[in-house]
């Protein structure tokens, strides 16, 4: 490859992913404050924190639209340059492939820089801000900066993941298939009385901070909103799924690990939104929430053992060798007669 073909390959590649973090980021920020009824608060708040150094609107004498313009250039721009230094160091993991971990920790870097330098400017701010939608956005940002850097630098994914390639894989598309699930049930239970998506509104009005009035029509955003958590949620537990499902191939009874991570999993979601609103779960039902979940860890269960066949008669062997061996050393310690 010649070096000024090397050159635009990194151009290119940087400003794909930089622009691909940006829309991110800038989409999830739109839903997330749609969903609160402000739409582009966050956008105009980060312009006047950051740029404007904490100043009130009236003293910068700028109006929302300005603020969200002005942050989205120099938003787009930092993304673009992030992006390229992201290339840059990927060109150089094709020939040198210990260089890899230099990327994950310089997007990590960034991620902690964006989220200090908010902070830095005082608790108010951050509280106004509601920092975790901040970080949940530069997350997918990265997520899918990452996934477009893999798909076109595909030697070095391999290379870096080698065979947890295929258990990623097989971890989205468990979370996925469970996400679907439980989105199904929500569906069909809400849309038998009359009221369909009620149960997404509610949970992510509640999770995303915002106004649920009963009765009152469906918030797209919100629903939007609820559905990005929701489908990252099962994903990430999808993965370590299928991570402890690939430990079974050398020690079958870590199966029983996935029982363990369903019931940290239900337990966390269930407290997470009663300690954001404790009324939710009562306005939802919340046998209707565990229901559902259990529907999804079920459909997601079934989906391992078809991939993993003999996870069922190995941890039979394995117990049944953990039996004898418990006998033969009951055998030897009792005293002869």
């Amino acid at each position: 490859m010649s070096i000024e073909h090397s050159r635009t390959r990194i151009i290119v590649d940087g400003a794909v992913a930089g622009l691909m973090g940006a829309a991110v980021v800038a989409v999830w920020f739109l839903i997330f404050d749609s969903a609160r009824g402000h739409p582009f608060e966050t956008p105009a708040l980060l312009a006047l924190a950051i740029l404007h150094y904490g100043a009130s609107p009236a003293a910068v004498g700028l109006t929302t639209a300005q603020l969200v313009i002005e942050y989205s250039v120099a938003h787009l721009l930092a993304f673009v340059a992030v992006g390229m230094i992201g290339a840059l160091l990927l060109e150089a993991a094709e020939r040198e492939p210990t260089m890899t971990a230099s990327l994950f920790i310089f997007l990590g870097a960034f991620e902690v820089f964006f989220v200090a330098l908010v902070m830095l400017l005082g608790p108010q701010v951050m509280a106004v801000l509601t920092w975790w939608g901040i970080v949940v956005g530069n997350l997918m940002a990265t997520a899918a900066m990452l996934a477009y850097f893999l798909v076109r630098h595909s030697s070095i994914g391999r290379s870096l993941l080698g065979p947890w390639l295929a258990v990623v894989r097989e971890g989205v598309v468990a979370g996925l298939i469970g996400a679907l699930t439980m989105i199904i049930w929500l569906f069909v239970y809400d849309a038998a009385f009359g009221s369909a998506f009620r149960t997404p509104m509610l949970l992510g009005a509640a999770l995303l901070g915002a106004r649920a009035v009963p009765g009152a029509a469906v918030s797209v955003p919100i629903v939007l909103g609820y559905a990005i958590l929701h489908f990252g949620g099962f994903i990430a537990f999808g993965i370590a799924g299928a991570i402890l499902m690939a430990a079974t191939e050398k020690e079958p009874l870590l199966a029983l690990g996935v029982v363990v991570v369903c019931v940290i999993f239900e337990v966390f979601f269930l407290g997470w939104v009663t300690l954001i609103d404790a009324t939710v779960l009562q306005r939802t039902g919340w046998w209707k929430i565990v229901l559902g979940n259990l529907l999804a860890l079920g459909a997601m269960t079934l989906f391992f053992l078809r991939n993993h066949p003999t996870v069922v008669s190995g941890m039979q062997k394995r117990w049944s060798l953990l039996e004898r061996e418990r006998e033969t050393a009951d055998y030897r310690r009792a005293p002869s007669a």
